[in-house]
């Protein structure tokens, strides 16, 4: 489903460029669950911007289902990634003045759909993951792991192929943090949804079908 192929990401400060990804070469296979390991400025959460198409590569290629994203425009970019890839970051993102279902909807409504249809399927969302009483609550009403529940509602609505994930658990307690964890889990396992994971859980990586690490940017096997 996905290919990298001699992927390279550098970036230039002050004059002086950074390799940050340096010829990667992985293949995602579509249900895969996958997690991403290593320290800190390793090029994880850069892998995972490229994965979502949210910055380019400096060199190389990214494929999915056989397609070179990076050769569309801008505007096709940004219609790919609204309808195919959903995303849960380790700070939620959620938009401080709307409540639960509004930032849920968003995604819908940024793609066209209608605000009932849009209302419909965050509603259906958010009860899915355990906050039916909670859909008029604005994030800061919210614990973090209802949050993260709305964040991953937000990422489920326009029932996308691929989830991408940056430290989903990382601001959480370990309680919380297993139950998000038993919820991506479970999306993977039954809506067989292609999972990436970056994340310092070990616990988590073990839960993933797969699992790679990254060191100055390239990768490794992760044992």
């Amino acid at each position: 489903m996905i290919e990298l192929k001699n992927l390279s990401k550098t970036f230039v400060k002050d004059g002086n460029k950074i390799e940050v990804l340096r010829g990667l070469n992985l293949e995602i296979a579509r249900g895969d669950s996958l997690a991403v390991l290593g320290v800190s400025g390793a090029g994880k959460s850069t892998l995972v911007h490229i994965l979502g198409t949210l910055d380019h590569p400096t060199a190389g290629y990214m494929h999915v289902n056989g397609v070179n994203v990076f050769d569309w425009e801008e505007k096709k970019i940004a219609r790919f990634r609204n309808t195919t890839i959903g995303f849960v970051f380790q700070f939620n993102n959620l938009l401080p003045e709307f409540d639960a279902l509004e930032n849920v909807m968003m995604p819908a409504l940024i793609s066209g759909m209608s605000p009932r249809a849009a209302a419909t399927r965050a509603n259906d969302l958010l009860e899915e993951v355990g906050l039916k009483e909670r859909l008029k609550h604005k994030p800061g009403e919210l614990s973090g792991g209802e949050q993260q529940r709305v964040a991953i509602a937000r990422a489920l609505v326009m029932e996308p192929e691929i989830i991408l994930a940056d430290e989903p658990t990382g601001n959480l307690d370990t309680e919380t943090g297993k139950k998000i964890e038993d919820i991506l889990v479970n999306l993977n396992q039954t809506r067989k949804i292609t999972l990436v994971i970056v994340t310092h859980n070990k616990i988590l990586a073990e839960r993933m079908s797969r699992r790679i690490g990254l060191r100055d940017g390239k990768i490794y096997d992760y044992e």
